[in-house]
This record gives C-alpha cells, structure tokens and sequence, in this order.
C-alpha cells in the first residue's frame, strides 16, 4: 500500500476470542491476498474484550473481500463495515506523537519527545515501516533482548528479519557493539527509512563489525543473507504464520546453542503452534514474555539433534 493513495478499510466487531481466532485462521492460509492488510485491536482501552478487525484495501473492496474476511470467523460474520479513508500514510499516522517507552536500558522515543541521557537512547520517528517500538511486541522484543545482554548471552553475528524501521537491530547492536548485524525486510521502503534511522542514532552501516547491513528479503531467502550466516542471534518479530513456515530456515541460519527471539504472536493457540514449529526445527524455550495478549519468546537451538 503505497503512501498517498486512497485506502479503503472493512471492519468487524466482535468479542476478543472471535477476532483472535480469525486471525490464526489467517495465518493458517498459503495464498492470502498480500494487498488486503488485515491487524485486531481493542476497541478501547476500558473495554479490552471488544475488538474490531480491520481490513485494510488499496481499492475500493468488493465481494472477494468481503468474503475472505468473513471467511475467517466460524459461524456467523460480524457485519463488515466499509470506509473510504483520504490519501494518506496510515502507518505514519498511527505512529505520529506516540509516547516514549522504556525497556530496561533502552529508551525509544519520536522526536516530539527528548531523549534520556540516562539510558541507550533511540529516537525514531513516524515513518512508513512499522516499529517505532510502541506496539507490545517491539517493546517486549527490547525488554528480552536487554534479558539475554544480562544473562550473560554473547552475540557476534546478528540477523533482525522483518525488521521495519530497524529498531530491534540497532537495540542489538547497542548491547553487543562489535557484533555484524544484517537487516532484512521483504518491504523496499524499509531500505531508506532504516537508512535514516541509522543516521539520526550514529549507526554506521557496512559490513564489518559494529555496522548493519540492510537486505531486502522474503524470509531467509536472500544469499547475502546465507552467506553471512550462521547466526548466533536472530530477531523474527513478524506473524505467526510466518514464523512457522520460516521454522525449518532459522534452524539452518542459527548456529548449535544460538538464540532465536520471536515475536507477533498472539498468546494462546497462535503460540502453541508457533512452539510446535520450532520444537520440530530443534529449537527449546529459553524464556518468555507477555505484554498484553502478545507472547515474546525466547528460544535456543539444541546443540545435537
């Protein structure tokens, strides 16, 4: 969906339960029209059990839409509401005067706010990637990450795929300074966006150690990203479905006893599956976080098989 064109979005209202079993039926499905963007929220905040799931179109929707939305409800559909919204970035805008977070050492912030001089500071700002570090999956990526730094986990190669505006891969590369960082995302706009983000924090880019790399990819294909392999950390922060099919790469990409740090993954059944997966692919559970009705895990590659 580029910015500046007009979007129409669908929404449907239903209990919690019911938008977060049609999002695991999305995830669950190969051939997904990739311009219908779909996300479940809360309604509000005081009313964490109403959700809506929004549909997002780069045309005006018709009855294909409709139906595939509605397809992933069981029973009866919630009415589809549809809205033709102005020209505009809607990623930008949901992002635009988000509040700072601070996660352990790491202080993430746009630049309506001032930076903690106290912390490892980030400033990110509103842009057309996701990962300002406001959604509870990027920010308990950040808090695991500062777990594994405290652990004592040693990191010299890193991989942050799916990385959007290339905070996760920068919050590595503060807390393990010397490591090669390789930053992939299967989006092009995310290639200047993390450009100017490495920028504005002093992040060199390049290939040697203590710089990031940027790749475009779909997943871990890309040969680049082979050949800079095998990794002692990689960051998957993207979609369940997803990360199960990217199961058996990551056991390649990860060397034995290396980490894997997951995330977008609602708690519940998309994480079971998503722990089955990696259970296939040889990974174990090293640690675990909840941030609302997001899990955050942290896995390691079994050393034999």
């Amino acid at each position: 969906m580029a910015p500046g064109e007009t979007t129409w979005k669908l929404s449907l209202f239903a209990p919690k339960p019911t938008v977060q079993a049609a999002l695991l039926a999305h995830d669950l499905i190969d051939d997904w029209d990739h311009e219908l963007v779909i996300a479940g929220r809360e309604v509000a905040e005081d009313r964490p059990d109403e959700w809506v799931l929004e549909g997002w179109y780069p045309r005006k929707p018709g009855k294909a839409e409709e139906a595939a939305l509605g397809g992933l409800f069981e029973g009866k559909t919630p009415r589809i509401t549809v809205e033709e919204l102005p020209p505009a970035d809607w990623v930008t805008l949901s992002q635009h005067n988000a509040p700072p977070i601070r996660a352990g050492r790491l202080h993430v912030h746009t630049p309506d706010y001032p930076a903690d001089r106290h912390a490892i500071d980030f400033v990110i700002p509103a842009s057309q990637a996701f990962g300002t570090g406001q959604h509870k999956t990027t920010a308990g990526c950040l808090e695991m990450l500062g777990a594994m730094k405290a652990s004592g986990v040693i990191a010299r190669n890193i991989a942050d795929i799916g990385t959007g505006t290339g905070l996760l891969g920068f919050a590595a590369l503060a807390l393990w300074p010397r490591a090669l960082i390789t930053l992939t995302d299967i989006d092009p706009v995310c290639t200047g966006v993390v450009e100017e983000n490495a920028r504005l924090n002093g992040i060199p880019m390049g290939a040697g150690a203590g710089e990031a790399v940027m790749i475009v990819a779909d997943g871990m294909d890309d040969p680049l990203l082979e050949v800079r392999g095998p990794y002692d950390l990689l960051i998957a922060n993207i979609l369940a479905g997803p990360l199960v099919s990217l199961a058996p790469d990551f056991a390649k990409a990860v060397s034995p006893g290396g980490n894997l740090l997951l995330a977008g993954l609602l708690a519940g059944e998309q994480e079971a599956v998503v722990k089955r997966a990696m259970a296939r692919a040889g990974f174990r559970m090293a640690a675990r976080l909840q941030r609302g009705d997001w899990a955050i895990l942290w896995l390691r590659r079994r050393r034999q098989w």
